[in-house]
């Protein structure tokens, strides 16, 4: 009886791979290809004229935005840092606290590196709060660490914004949070701008508190002051550890305190280490130093048990291929003139599994391409712009949305559309109405949505292509891409043309336009976004289909907890992307 059921189960088991060993065995194995591959073929020659030159351009674009991310790691730079140490024993910055929190060989994607440039009238690098997910004690988490070279950690209204971006990533995806606080608070002179309203300072210690209660870990390290309002940030955390001596958790300091009641206490006393971990209880463990402290964090994490586990996604593995096409090349595929079409199959083939596309509905609305793929062994459904969009290209759109959205498989965008066709011929075609419905088909879809600006996102293409205000996991962009309401040449002629109807002289017209036009291509360029975290972060083209597994993955971990019940916290929508438990609406017809 046992060898003919264990026969049957080995027969039940995935198939071996014909390339491995033979050998019957339960182990999970990856499934066997039951079609046969067929890569996208590919027109791009790296030696051609027109291949090097958009290399060469790509290239610069990527050099500068290493360099802009390398002089934001300084923070505040390197005296700002030896005097910062200097006030402590053993004081790390604020990346060394990073790396050391950090398994040995866990890589860090940072999130929106470049926040913050160029903003403010002094500098704030990365706005002042280093963000990003790594592997903790072999878990995945999402790291928000304050950076007190830089205006003394203060919260900037655009700090806030990094932390609340943060944090909404966590919650998508149940990641632990490990805060790695040393703060002095809100920055004074923006207080209208970081206290009172929905998404300002209060809402970081009502997210900790949901998270909290969805059972997803919140730790605070203190490595120094947290005042004030940020106070609350260990207070609101489920561990808290302090660093003896240099940790200061109060919600107000000496001189405060002595202004308001008279009485004098020194900051140790009134708020230190110590203090907290054996009379107040505001913290949980004390450490001798910023080494040891992370070394707690650390075990924090192990101790998390089954509850935040992550849940295997699939229950048998699926081989992963590289692209045919080398990724290097997604270098070379993007025109140096923005307005210069190019085929968007060039980069879905560099990005897929084995560089394959299955596509769907490929001789209709031609202007979008739609279709499934894999991305490291995540199955995918691929929407991707080749031109305008007309109403075929959004009803064909709208149609895959809800294909994938019934099959439970996540979408991945990747844009460059000008927006939707304007004209009489498109209007008495129900260009409103069929872009309207690709657009609710975006914000209903009830998976998880990933966006990748490749090229331009202007216009309502922009929504329909899953924007930031649709809620994608992740948007990130490419070093040449462009956002905004119209193209710097439409945008600044029609505001000339609304403007110029007063006399004016004719060398005076054309000053005012050619400033407008620089004005608007510098708001439209991805650093000017990136600054303003209107997305996620500027990534290398090459980096693309690694940025999307990671992203794929966690999506795929935190829907088999949900499955299982984990958290026991029912509708996605309840957290805020994917959907809701409430139907597509009303498509106008």
């Amino acid at each position: 009886m046992r060898s003919i059921l264990s026969s049957r189960l080995a027969r039940a088991s995935p198939r071996p791979s014909t390339t491995g060993s033979s050998r019957r065995t339960l182990i999970s194995q990856p499934a066997p290809r039951l079609v046969a591959s067929r890569p996208l073929p590919t027109n791009i020659s790296a030696k051609s004229e027109e291949a090097q030159a958009n290399e060469e351009f790509m290239k610069g674009l990527v050099e500068g935005l290493r360099e802009m991310r390398s002089k934001a790691k300084e923070g505040g730079g390197k005296a700002a840092l030896d005097r910062w140490k200097s006030r402590g024993n053993g004081k790390l910055g604020v990346r060394e606290r990073i790396e050391a929190l950090l398994d040995p060989a866990s890589p860090f994607m940072e999130l929106s590196s470049l926040a913050g440039h160029d903003v403010y009238p002094d500098p704030l690098p990365a706005a002042g709060l280093v963000t990003g997910i790594g592997l903790v004690a072999g878990r995945r988490c999402m790291i928000i660490a304050n950076d007190p070279t830089v205006k003394g950690g203060a919260y900037y209204p655009l700090t806030v914004k990094k932390q609340l971006r943060a944090q909404q990533i966590a919650l998508e995806n149940r990641l632990p949070c490990v805060y790695l606080v040393e703060s002095g608070g809100a920055a004074l002179p923006f207080q209208a701008e970081v206290f009172p309203d929905h998404d300002h300072f209060g809402r970081i210690f009502y997210n900790m508190a949901r998270m909290s209660g969805m059972g997803i870990p919140q730790i605070s390290v203190v490595h120094g002051i947290s005042v004030a309002g940020g106070a609350y940030m260990p207070a609101m955390s489920d561990v808290v550890i302090i660093v003896k001596n240099q940790g200061r958790i109060f919600l107000a300091g000496p001189p405060l305190v002595k202004a308001a009641t008279g009485e004098v206490v020194d900051d140790e006393t009134l708020g230190g280490g110590e203090m907290h971990t054996s009379v107040s209880g505001v913290a949980d463990h004390l450490a001798n130093s910023d080494g040891h402290a992370i070394r707690l964090a650390r075990e924090a994490i192990m101790d998390l048990g089954r509850a935040s586990k992550p849940v295997k996604a699939q229950e048998t593995a699926v081989a992963v291929r590289p692209p045919v096409y080398p990724t290097s090349d997604l270098n070379s595929i993007i025109p140096v003139d923005s307005r210069q079409s190019f085929d968007m199959r060039e980069v879905i083939a560099r990005v897929t599994d084995g560089s394959e596309f299955r596509e769907f509905k490929a001789e209709y609305g031609k202007t979008i391409i739609t279709g499934f793929a894999e991305i490291h062994g995540h199955t995918v459904g691929i929407i991707a712009n080749n031109g305008v969009l007309l109403s075929p290209s959004a009803l064909k759109a709208t149609h895959f949305m809800e294909l994938c959205s019934q099959r439970q498989i996540p979408l991945v965008f990747l844009v460059n559309v000008s927006g939707y066709m304007v004209g009489e011929k498109a209007e008495r075609g129900g260009i409103a109405k069929d872009g309207a419905k690709m657009v609710r088909a975006v914000a209903r879809a009830k998976v998880p949505k990933f966006t990748v600006i490749v090229g331009g996102s202007f216009g309502a293409g922009n929504y329909g292509m899953c924007g930031r205000a649709y809620s994608p996991r992740f948007l990130f962009m490419w070093p040449n891409a462009k956002i905004s309401v119209m193209g710097p040449d439409q945008l600044s002629s029609v505001m000339q043309t609304v403007s110029g109807k007063k006399e004016q002289p004719a060398q005076e017209g054309e000053d005012r336009w050619k400033s407008l036009r620089e004005k608007i291509e510098g708001q439209s360029a991805a650093i000017y976004s990136s600054a303003r975290i209107w997305d996620d972060g500027i990534i290398e083209p090459s980096d693309t289909r690694d940025v999307l597994g990671l992203g794929l993955d966690l999506a795929a971990e935190e829907l088999a907890l949900r499955k299982q019940g984990g958290g026991g916290h029912g509708q996605r929508g309840e957290i805020g992307a994917d959907g809701d438990a409430g139907d597509w609406g009303v498509f106008r017809m």
